[in-house]
């Protein structure tokens, strides 16, 4: 039988000297009693699993709103995919799968409905403007309850690969940064098999030299990516790309932004109204009728202010929650879809 002891012992004596050992974690911001069996990193990725806001997940749009078909990714696929290419690079460089795990898990936990679009609204709309990955953190800090108490009181590590997986700064950890270039190899690759499936694009569309770099499929591209991380990370003080490799995932990411981010046959300007028609309207309704917050969020508000807690209920919604709860409260009677 493993113990938590022996698993720790494990990862100094098998890891990387670069990894980070759960042993040497900077710990939880309120200190507790730690599990039998589990390490600190596995009890973070536990708790985020089991958290209400990481099934919400299921039902927020990755990139196609209110998509016709079964296998659009939604932004738990997208999650759960972020993950696998993390555990990935993190096993072949000998670094701690667990911490990748969980901070790969919980990265996107603060994602608004209806993709980036929502969350552009909300960065319009609310004062100081809104971040997905800074929500991301409030979550699991603030607004996710655990055993009754507010937060999920997570591993500093963790925490801070969570709020630095997307932006100008770095994680402080190889298994943070892992996580980062993670998300990016993920949605860049399945947004263009979701744009290839629904006809937007087609395989002549791509970048030729971005695909004769990386391969004509889906999978050839994940993999080439990975090996190309794997290879010029090894040893090194920093989890990258080469610059041909690099270059080119940026040539991909332009590509998708011109032509399937910004499309008009992706979002539709009617709907990209709706989007702002029903955020904009969800919250000004609830800084005006704070009493109709959920409890906690309403004693949120009366610490931080109503517009904070107004936002932190419309990103923690479901794309069919926010459209329900909308007609719910302004038309009665209209279809509840995009």
């Amino acid at each position: 039988m493993f113990k938590r002891e022996d698993l720790e012992q494990r990862e100094i004596e098998q890891l990387s000297e670069k990894a980070c050992k759960s042993l040497y974690s900077r710990g939880r911001a309120v200190s507790e009693e730690k599990c039998p069996f589990r390490t600190d990193f596995q009890r973070d990725r536990d708790r985020i699993i089991h958290s209400k806001a990481f099934r919400r997940l299921m039902h927020k749009t990755q990139v196609f709103l209110a998509p016709e078909g079964d296998h659009y990714r939604t932004r738990l696929t997208h999650t759960l995919e972020v993950t696998q290419v993390g555990r990935t690079i993190a096993r072949t460089l000998n670094l701690n799968e667990d911490l990748v795990e969980a901070t790969a898990l919980g990265h996107d936990l603060g994602h608004t409905p209806f993709g980036h679009n929502g969350e552009m609204v909300l960065n319009d709309i609310f004062p100081g403007g809104f971040h997905h990955n800074e929500q991301s953190l409030r979550v699991v800090d603030i607004l996710e309850l655990h055993n009754g108490k507010p937060g999920m009181n997570l591993t500093y590590e963790v925490r801070d690969g969570i709020v630095n997986h997307t932006g100008a700064l770095m994680a402080s950890t190889p298994e943070g940064q892992i996580v980062k270039i993670s998300d990016r190899i993920a949605y860049i690759n399945h947004d263009i098999d979701d744009a290839m499936r629904s006809g937007v694009i087609c395989q002549e569309d791509l970048p030729e030299d971005a695909i004769a770099l990386f391969g004509d499929t889906h999978g050839d591209r994940i993999s080439n990516m990975i090996e190309n991380v794997v290879i010029n990370s090894d040893g090194k003080d920093r989890i990258v790309m080469d610059d041909i490799h690099a270059e080119q995932l940026n040539n991909l990411r332009t590509f998708m932004f011109d032509n399937v981010y910004k499309s008009t046959s992706v979002k539709k300007e009617e709907d990209l109204a709706k989007v702002e028609v029903v955020i904009t309207s969800l919250y000004n309704y609830f800084v005006k009728n704070p009493e109709k917050l959920p409890d906690e969020l309403y004693a949120i508000g009366q610490k931080e202010g109503m517009e904070v807690a107004a936002k932190d209920h419309i990103a923690g919604m479901t794309d069919r929650y926010a459209l329900n709860i909308y007609q719910d409260i302004f038309v009665p009677g209209i279809s509840r879809s995009l």
